[in-house]
C-alpha cells in the first residue's frame, strides 16, 4: 500500500514536428519560437517547486541540422497509406529546413543537467501507432534509432510517450524488448480511448471535461500501474494553455486539476499531469502563473498530506521496490 499521493509531469517535447500536419510554422512561429523561452522558465519554476519531471522529445531533435539528421536516421521508415503524415516525405518536399523550427539539442543539454529532470523518448520521428500503412518492423526501426541517438548523448531512456497517444499491445511489446520500462497511457474510460480520429461530439466532451468533472478525478492507485511491464502511467488532465479570449476558463481548468490533485494526495494515488513545451510559447507569462498555482497547490498538497513529486523514471523505480517487497 502506498504511503503518499505522487503528481507526475510529463511534456512531449515535439517543436514543428507534432504540429506540421495541422498548421504552417507561418501560423505557429510565435508558438515556436516561444519554447525557447519556455523550457528555462518551466526549469526554473521545476527547481523552485522541486518538481521531477519527465521531458520526452523527438529523437529529431537532439541533432543540430537536416545533415546529421540524415546521418542517423533509419533505413526502415513507416509508410503511412496517408503520405502527408510522414516527417519524411515533409523533409523531402520542404524549401527550407529551419534549424531553429526542428532542431533543440541546446535545450535538451539544458534539461539533462538539472537534478530530478528525466530524459525519455516520444521516438524518433513522431511514430504514429494506430495509422495505416505503419508496421512493426517500421517501429522497431523508429525506436531503436531513437534509443541510438539518446545513448551517444549519454541518456538511458526508461520512459516513452507515445505521439497522440497512440498505442497498441504489438508496440508495447517492443518497449519490453528495448528495455523501455514504462509509458504514458490514456485517461481511463471510452471517451480517452486511443483513436486515429475523433468525431466532434468526442473533442467537445473532452474539452468540456478539462473543466467540468465528467469522467471522474482521473487519478490511479500505483499498485495496479506497478501490475505489468511496461508499466502504464496514465494521463490524468492535459495542461491547457491560457486562453486570451476566454480567460475565466483558465479558472475552470485550474479549480478541475486541483480538486483532482487533492483526491489523489487524500487517497495517495498518483496524478498525472501532462501538455507540450510549444502550447505555452505564445501568452508566456500568463501560462508560467497557471503552472505557478498548480505547483502551489501541490506544496499544499505535500505539507498537508504528504505528496510528492515524482517522474515516470523513479515512478518505475517505485515499482522495483514494490515487487522486491
Amino acid at each position: 500500500m502506498m504511503e503518499y499521493g505522487v503528481l507526475t509531469i510529463s511534456l512531449d517535447f515535439e517543436l514543428y514536428w507534432g504540429v506540421r500536419e495541422s498548421r504552417s510554422i507561418e501560423q505557429y512561429r510565435e508558438n515556436l519560437s516561444g519554447v525557447y523561452k519556455v523550457v528555462p522558465e518551466l526549469m526554473q519554476l521545476f527547481k523552485e517547486y522541486d518538481i521531477h519531471a519527465t521531458w520526452a522529445p523527438l529523437g529529431f531533435l537532439f541533432f543540430n541540422n537536416l545533415t546529421e539528421l540524415k546521418d542517423n536516421w533509419p533505413a526502415v521508415k513507416p509508410q503511412y497509406t496517408r503520405n502527408n503524415l510522414s516527417p519524411y516525405s515533409y523533409i523531402e518536399n520542404a524549401f527550407n529546413i529551419k534549424p531553429c523550427y526542428h532542431f533543440a539539442p541546446e535545450l535538451i543539454d539544458l534539461i539533462k543537467k538539472e537534478k530530478g529532470q528525466e530524459i525519455g523518448t516520444h521516438t524518433f520521428s513522431h511514430y504514429y501507432c494506430l495509422e495505416a500503412g505503419q508496421t512493426e518492423k517500421a517501429f522497431r526501426a523508429d525506436i531503436s534509432a531513437a534509443l541510438d541517438i539518446s545513448t551517444k548523448k549519454g541518456i538511458a531512456v526508461k520512459s516513452l510517450i507515445f505521439p497522440r497517444n497512440q498505442c497498441t499491445q504489438d508496440a508495447l511489446g517492443v518497449l519490453n524488448d528495448y528495455g523501455i520500462s514504462c509509458y504514458r497511457g490514456n485517461q481511463k474510460g471510452s471517451l480517452y480511448k486511443a483513436s486515429v480520429k475523433r468525431s466532434k461530439m468526442e473533442k467537445a466532451l473532452r474539452l468540456i471535461d478539462s473543466y467540468i468533472n465528467l469522467s471522474g478525478y482521473n487519478t490511479y492507485n500505483l499498485e495496479s500501474c506497478f501490475s505489468e511491464k511496461p508499466y502504464n502511467f496514465p494521463a490524468s488532465f492535459f495542461i491547457r494553455p491560457y486562453n486570451e479570449k476566454f480567460p475565466l476558463l483558465g479558472k475552470l481548468h485550474l479549480r478541475r486539476i486541483k480538486k483532482a490533485m487533492e483526491h489523489a494526495a487524500m487517497n495517495k494515488q498518483l496524478i498525472h499531469l501532462w501538455g507540450h513545451p510549444h502550447n505555452f510559447g505564445k501568452n508566456i507569462k500568463d501560462n508560467m502563473e497557471f503552472f505557478s498555482k498548480i505547483l502551489m497547490h501541490y506544496k499544499k498538497m505535500q505539507d498537508c498530506y504528504g505528496m510528492k513529486s515524482l517522474n515516470m523514471g523513479e515512478l518505475c523505480d517505485l515499482a522495483g521496490v514494490y515487487h522486491a517487497e
